[in-house]
């Protein structure tokens, strides 16, 4: 056991605070949940375990860094959100996880190779936006909910025809009766240029009581 404080740990620790700034500053600059200070955070972690493995069992040192793999999933399974039938926090989630390994590469010494993930997340970070524009689907699915007055009701149908005239197609997924009437789920596949349509047609509807799309 090496319980004697070295320069290089200092080193690692720098260079992995300095990691974990550079990975957390695009995510701080979109204000998500894990920002600047988390995945820094994680980083220096992650090579402080790496550390402490190293120096407590010099015959199979990955025994105790193993175990961040499985720990940093943890907190990134956290910043992933389910809202209706988008995903958000996907992002956010792998980027922590890259920092963890980037951490536990600096912590056992292999400098260049977090500096080459640091770069290649950056790149794809910064790149993929740009793609995204030029490959971006003209169509795409939404939860419609609508509620309806109780008396109503037979009305479901014509208001739900009214939205496929205008969607590629409607899938009717959910009826929940509540106090304030009747609230209809579906799923709607829509073209991006028709969305505004649809959002006109619901608030023009005398019938519905409130909708989200």
């Amino acid at each position: 056991m090496h319980d004697h404080w070295e320069l290089m740990d200092l080193y690692k620790a720098l260079i992995s605070v300095a990691a974990g700034l550079i990975l957390g500053l695009e995510r701080e600059l979109k204000d998500k949940a894990a920002g600047l200070k988390t995945i820094t955070i994680i980083c220096l972690g992650a090579t402080l375990f790496s550390i402490i493995s190293m120096k407590l069992d010099t015959a199979n040192p990955t025994a105790l860094a193993a175990y961040i793999v499985s720990g940093v999933g943890f907190i990134g399974a956290g910043a992933i959100f389910r809202d209706g039938f988008s995903v958000s926090g996907l992002t956010t989630a792998g980027i922590i996880w890259l920092s963890a390994a980037v951490g536990t590469s600096i912590g056992f010494g292999e400098f260049y190779l977090a500096a080459t993930f640091v770069a290649s997340s950056l790149i794809i970070v910064i790149a993929t936006p740009l793609i995204g524009k030029l490959t971006s689907p003209s169509s795409q699915t939404r939860q419609l909910k609508f509620t309806i007055a109780k008396k109503d009701f037979e009305q479901k149908e014509s208001i739900l025809q009214l939205v496929k005239n205008e969607a590629l197609s409607v899938t009717e997924k959910r009826i929940e009766m509540n106090s304030n009437g009747v609230e209809i789920t579906s799923e709607v596949f829509i073209k991006n240029s028709q969305i505004k349509n649809i959002k006109q047609l619901l608030v023009n509807n005398e019938l519905i009581l409130a909708f989200s799309i």
